[in-house]
């Protein structure tokens, strides 16, 4: 692949040049990850390590997790390094990898969150048929297709970026390389410009998938099931689930499906912020917190390698 750019560095300005704000947001933002890191890890340890959590339910939010992790790890450290330096230099090369790994993990996590409403709408609508439809086999292929349309994706992204002729300033206003700051730097090919936007669109996808997965449910549950404590039980487990996917979905359509030229890329950096930072930490949190299942098996995980003696 032939590379025309005449820019082989950009320069990440980060989220603010003021130091005294920097020296703020630099441990503020590391306890965030280490938070997510923590909080996630502990997720899938007990996902795997407690065999009352084999199934379906568990399994996704297991990827999810580990998606959370890479997807804060692609742009955090990066950003964290800023904080602590006058000028962020990356080369081109490096800025096309983060890219690709950034949508990577951000559009697989898109597609779980489809899949897991997919996981929802079976267990509550189709309760006798569940183990047979969400076989381990089939969950097993629902990851594998999950990660593999984000690899492709993010490939069409990175490919399609890549072409891109810059020939002009190579000030990102951003603190990670992502299509739209880069494309406001981009010479000519406008053509290529709105193709790369209109392919990325996959958190849309996502979220009227999920969509049609719920109307699917509200409409069982309203027409087929009699008892309010049925209902109730079905929308409470659905809870965490719907609260993920707006605090993930809805930052990352109005930052990818809304792109005025003339709009400050200074406003990109706040939805970007949500659902790559702030949305992986409260994963754990809203998952444990909304779950009866979930706390006592990790209260018991813990109880168990904290204090052995007591078991």
């Amino acid at each position: 692949m032939e590379n025309q750019t005449e820019v082989s560095n950009f320069v990440l300005l980060g989220l603010t040049n003021l130091q005294g704000l920097k020296n703020f947001l630099f441990p503020f933002f590391l306890l965030l990850y280490i938070a997510n890191v923590l909080g996630n890890g502990a997720i899938i340890v007990m996902v795997i390590a407690e065999s009352q959590l084999h199934t379906p339910m568990y399994y996704f939010l297991g990827n999810l997790s580990s998606l959370d992790i890479c997807f804060s790890t692609v742009a955090v450290p990066k950003m964290l390094s800023g904080f602590l330096s006058e000028q962020q230099t990356i080369t081109f090369a490096n800025c096309l990898a983060q890219l690709h790994f950034f949508h990577l993990f951000g559009s697989s996590e898109a597609m779980l969150l489809a899949v897991m409403a997919y996981d929802h709408y079976v267990a509550i609508c189709k309760p006798l048929r569940y183990r047979l439809v969400m076989s381990p086999q089939t969950c097993l292929f629902l990851a594998a297709a999950t990660w593999s349309t984000g690899f492709l994706h993010a490939l069409m992204a990175t490919v399609m970026t890549s072409h891109l002729h810059f020939c002009g300033s190579n000030l990102v206003h951003h603190f990670i390389c992502d299509i739209k700051p880069l494309l406001s730097l981009a010479c000519g090919s406008t053509r290529l410009k709105l193709t790369l936007l209109s392919i990325d669109v996959l958190g849309l996808s996502s979220f009227v998938l999920t969509l049609f997965s719920y109307i699917y449910i509200i409409s069982f549950l309203l027409l087929k099931v009699h008892s309010w404590e049925s209902r109730r039980k079905a929308f409470f487990t659905c809870a965490s689930h719907l609260t993920m996917v707006f605090l993930l979905c809805m930052p990352s359509i109005s930052n990818y499906m809304i792109f005025f030229p003339s709009f400050p890329c200074e406003r990109d950096m706040i939805p970007t912020l949500m659902y790559c930072i702030v949305t992986p930490v409260l994963n754990p949190l809203i998952y444990t917190l909304k779950n009866k299942e979930v706390k006592s098996t990790l209260k018991e995980f813990l109880n168990r390698k904290l204090f052995p003696e007591r078991i």
